[in-house]
């Protein structure tokens, strides 16, 4: 397929030069000498002043205002970033990883750069990432990030449709800068340290900067908060000590035998049939007990950057090495044992069984969690290793002429253990007494060192060491950039210089995921599935693309009446794929100063983003959701038709397939954004920055949701057909995989604020930045052909939310050696929707403090306490297990740090 758009470059350059544009302009300015000419984000010139797209950029100070020990904790604070992946929860899919999703249309729209050039995907997960994970760049090195809220498809081509994050490493740095950090919350936990050096040495005319790094973060558990020690969506069925089910039970027991099953009270002995006893409703467990809040996360880096100027010619060097632990704890193995299409049965053995029946067939069902197995753990390692080489120069064909080019070899390797599952097959021939007669498939490696496993009473060692299984999945991520650009003055007009821009870029990005062999493997004693793993296929794909671009910076008016300043920019990408041919997206920009202090700018542009090879090739895999059905609660509602009477949701948790979509198309986005700049000259230090925005994304790829999919059967009968469920009405399997739904689009407006006042009793800074959701629109086409549209904006739902406002406000007095700081962030009011009532979330405002004391000209002391009401994250019942939306909220509650820095 190709995919080509008609360049407005060419109409846009005519219209430029036209003779009504010529006659307003005047004679151009020169340029101070002493301003420095530099690259901002959103364009490859250099240029003195601003640019029509807004850039708001964070400088170190900035980034160490609240003691963040890691970047995405700084940037996902910021009002323009909705709902991110990071360390909260066992539950959620973040694996350790961090993201950052801009104006609230997902991570892979939202483009990572290091030093304007591109950064790897993530891995690490149960298989790679479509996105970068934040965690595999050490905070260390960094010395600001801006950040463009604006489509850049046409200067740094797919992704950017929602925005550019572009971080800046120290260059030239010289000295020792140290910090040693601790913290932890008022509860005691989530005990974080964290150790940074960075060194930097002029050698002659080079530079060399090596910088190290380690952060330790601790855990929060779940019984430890008052909000998520018990599952507000209600206990799971089963006990430690089991729920059986089996229809011969009635001839053995001198009771009636419930629906439930059989059970017994704890620490009594299973092989004595008088502790058996009928189960009840109440016989439930908190399966989320002990699981995380914020999980744990250890990570450690290497940066080394050198700089070596030529004769004609600049050397820059790069090497990075990272590493990352994380884990996520979760309850014991939940039993998986039953007769029937599960295929296990318990021998009427002694050894294994005291009630002298066979227990299997279609009635026979196990339901427990298997707490002398230990608790679940899913433990990741993720090694980011990085290579990049860059010349630059000057080039003496005309005014300003400066040429760069950099090539960079990347990859993230990551391994993911599933600790503490159970090895079905082991344990099916372990039911049987160890008996492999009647087994048709070779069991002889199961069968060598078989213990009998007795599941009526309590588990021994020698029975775990048997049938306990971690399964290991390796997966990795790997990228090769190289780019090649040259920006200069063309010409000079009356007004300017006409500065341009141009270069070419290739990219190969690969993904691979090799699962692991016993999970993938056939069962061969039960008709399941071999472990308590979920088996899934691997993944292996790549591809590549060769693009240009062109970018132009037009002087219309200088010095004019009424037009201090009027520039146009331009800009034109054309980029060739291997999997789905060409395209062309374009940019235009104007820039307006109609007197000095006052900017009006506004943007258009068309943007791209190719499926990814996460989203095209990724084998199916299977993994488990939190849903609240529908048909638990109302079993009239039309699309529970077929569902049992007595039918009743026990386990929020439900199996959920996705996979990979080879007949993906492109999506397609259009740009349009608006603003104001004022920088008054009769009013020191003060700014302010208004910007208005409106995106569409056509073919957007996205899944639907396992809660939306069980919502919309449910209440219209639609899409039914991909959800499957047991005779018992109980949900087996959900289907949701990507697929492009119609489009989405968003509109909003950001404001940024900043004042600084000098006085006798010190130096005072203020600074505002507030972001307005004014819509956020989602349309899909639905398997009857009709189409679904849907405004989020004002809602919230699992793992993200929509508020109208955010925003954060910043203060800063310092005098001599004191400073103190104040920082607040506002997340504002949504409404969810739970069993078809509207339920109000309020409005969550975070306030953080710190002081700090120079001891001397290179030592500082700092104080601070996040979160100093202890606020707590707001009970959210379509969040289920967790009982919040950890992917919007801070759960951590007050949190105190000291840091010592040395800088000489």
């Amino acid at each position: 397929m190709r995919i080509f758009r008609p360049s407005i470059l060419t109409l846009a350059v005519s219209a430029a030069f036209s003779p009504l544009t010529w006659a307003q302009q005047t004679s151009v300015a020169d340029t101070p000498a002493d301003t420095e000419i530099i690259a901002v984000t959103g364009s490859r010139i250099k240029r003195q002043g601003d640019t029509p797209s807004p850039v708001q950029e964070l400088d170190l100070e900035a980034l160490n205002q609240t003691g963040a020990v890691s970047l995405g904790e700084v940037l996902q604070e910021l009002p323009s970033v909705g709902a991110s992946l990071n360390s909260n929860g066992s539950a959620g899919t973040s694996h350790g990883s961090s993201s950052m999703n801009l104006r609230n249309l997902g991570e892979n729209r939202s483009l990572v750069l290091v030093n304007g050039h591109r950064w790897v995907n993530g891995a690490g997960t149960r298989g790679f990432r479509d996105f970068v994970d934040l965690n595999t760049i050490p905070q260390a090195i960094v010395k600001r990030v801006e950040v463009l809220q604006d489509g850049a498809t046409a200067i740094y081509g797919a992704d950017a449709i929602a925005g550019v994050v572009n971080i800046y490493t120290h260059n030239d740095f010289v000295g020792t800068s140290a910090k040693a950090y601790y913290g932890q919350s008022s509860e005691g936990d989530r005990e974080t340290l964290n150790l940074d050096v960075l060194f930097g040495k002029d050698i002659g005319d080079s530079n060399l900067m090596v910088a190290a790094s380690y952060s330790d973060q601790k855990p929060i558990y779940t019984q430890d908060r008052e909000l998520t020690a018990i599952p507000l969506n209600g206990l799971s069925e089963g006990t430690p000590e089991g729920l059986f089910r089996e229809s011969s039970l009635a001839s053995v027991l001198d009771f009636s035998i419930p629906t439930a099953g059989i059970t017994r009270n704890p620490d009594s002995n299973g092989n004595n049939l008088g502790s058996w006893r009928a189960a009840t409703a109440d016989d439930q467990f908190n399966r989320y007990y002990n699981n995380y809040v914020v999980g744990p996360s250890q990570r450690m880096s290497l940066y080394a950057q050198a700089l070596v100027p030529f004769d004609a010619v600049n050397l820059r060097v790069e090497a990075l090495y990272n590493s990352r632990e994380s884990d996520q704890q979760f309850s014991s193995a939940l039993s998986s044992v039953r007769g029937g299409s599960r295929g296990f049965v318990i021998a009427n053995d002694a050894q294994v069984n005291p009630f002298g029946v066979e227990f299997s067939g279609s009635d026979f069902r196990h339901t427990s969690f298997m707490q002398e197995n230990g608790y679940r753990i899913n433990a990741q390692q993720v090694e980011t290793t990085r290579l990049g080489v860059g010349l630059d120069g000057e080039l003496n064909i005309g005014h300003g002429w400066s040429w760069d080019g950099f090539l960079s070899w990347a990859k993230n390797e990551g391994t993911f253990k599933s600790n503490n599952q159970v090895h079905l097959d082991k344990l099916a021939l372990g039911l049987r007494a160890c008996d492999s007669s009647g087994i048709s498939a070779d069991v002889s490696d199961l069968a060598a060192g078989c213990v009998p496993v007795n599941l009526f009473d309590t588990l021994s060692a020698e029975m775990v060491d048997y049938i306990n299984f971690t399964g290991k999945d390796k997966n990795q991520a790997s990228q090769v950039d190289f780019t090649l650009n040259i920006t200069g003055s063309l010409f000079e007009l009356p007004a300017g210089d006409l500065a341009m821009a141009a270069g070419i870029e290739y990219r190969r990005e690969r993904g691979l995921d090799v699962p692991d062999d016993i999970i993938n493997s056939a069962p061969r004693v039960n008709t399941y599935q071999t472990t308590s793993s979920a088996p899934r296929t691997g993944t292996d794909g790549e591809y590549d693309l060769k693009e240009a671009y062109i970018e132009l910076s037009i002087p219309l008016l200088d010095e004019a009446p009424l037009a201090h300043r009027l520039e146009m920019s331009l800009a034109s990408r054309y980029s060739d794929y291997s999997t789905f041919g060409s395209t062309t997206n374009s940019k235009v920009g104007l820039l307006y100063s109609p007197l000095q202090g006052l900017s009006l700018r506004a943007t258009w542009a068309e943007g791209f983003r190719a499926p990814s090879i996460l989203e095209l090739y990724e084998g199916q895999r299977q993994s488990f959701a939190p849903v609240l059905d529908p048909c638990s609660a109302n079993k009239s509602l039309p699309g529970c038709t077929g569902v049992p009477s007595d039918y009743s949701q026990g386990e929020s948790n439900v199996q959920l397939t996705t996979g990979g979509n080879g007949l993906l198309q492109p999506e397609t986005s259009e740009n349009l954004s608006f603003g104001l700049v004022l920088i008054p000259t009769f009013m020191d230090d003060f700014s302010l920055t208004l910007d208005w925005y409106d995106i569409e994304i056509d073919n957007t790829i996205s899944t639907f949701g396992a809660q939306n999919l069980l919502d919309l059967c449910a209440s219209q009968a639609r899409n039914c057909e991909v959800i499957s469920r047991a005779a018992s009405g109980e949900i087996d399997n959900i289907l949701d995989g990507p697929v492009n739904l119609n489009s989405t689009k968003t509109a909003g407006m950001d404001m940024l604020m900043r004042y600084g006042l000098a006085t006798d009793s010190g130096d005072v800074d203020f600074s505002l930045n507030m972001s307005r959701l004014r819509e956020f629109e989602t349309s899909t086409t639905l398997s009857d052909g009709t189409v679904q549209v849907e405004d989020k904006v004002g809602n919230a739902y699992l793992r993200e939310a929509f508020p109208k406002w955010r925003g954060s406000f910043s203060a800063k007095w310092q005098q001599g050696p004191w400073a103190l700081n104040y920082n607040l962030r506002h997340i504002g009011d949504s409404t969810e929707t739970f069993q078809d009532e509207q339920r109000h979330i309020g409005t969550v405002v975070y306030h953080n403090v710190s002081v700090s004391y120079d001891i001397d000209e290179a030592m500082r002391v700092k104080f601070g306490i996040n979160n100093l009401a202890d606020k707590q994250p707001p009970i959210s019942l379509s969040n289920p297990n967790i009982n919040f939306d950890q992917n919007t909220y801070n759960p951590v509650g007050r949190f105190f740090y000291l840091q010592l820095s040395y800088d000489m």
